[in-house]
């Protein structure tokens, strides 16, 4: 009786021993399986952002030229602004120059 119950028992462990090893070859093309899907998606999260740089990038570009359009057209402004107060400032100097003297001819010459 020790026998068998002994045939048993290795009967039992060599069951459980196919049982854990067809278990595990059922695992491996999971993880394959499960590998390819992440690779697949870190790809498609490669695309999108190569994606979006290109486009940010475009988008970026665009900008630097609507910047440098404003900054050319108020460096014009800027100059023309800069020659009317000029202008203005030599007029302002001159007539008060012109009343300065003014007013001291006319004293002298009342007196």
């Amino acid at each position: 009786m020790p026998d068998n119950l002994m045939e048993s028992r290795m009967a039992r462990l060599e069951g459980a021993y196919e049982q854990v090893s067809d278990r595990l070859m059922n695992i491996d093309p999971r993880f394959d399986g499960l590998d390819r899907k992440i690779d697949l998606r870190f790809d498609a999260l490669d695309k999108k952002i190569a994606t979006l740089e290109t486009r940010l990038g475009d988008r970026i570009s665009s900008l630097d030229g609507k910047i440098d359009t404003v900054d050319t057209r108020l460096g014009g402004r800027i100059t023309t602004l800069e020659a009317k107060v000029d202008k203005h400032f030599m007029w302002i100097v001159g007539l008060f120059v012109t009343t300065w003297l003014t007013t001291i001819a006319s004293t002298y010459l009342h007196h």
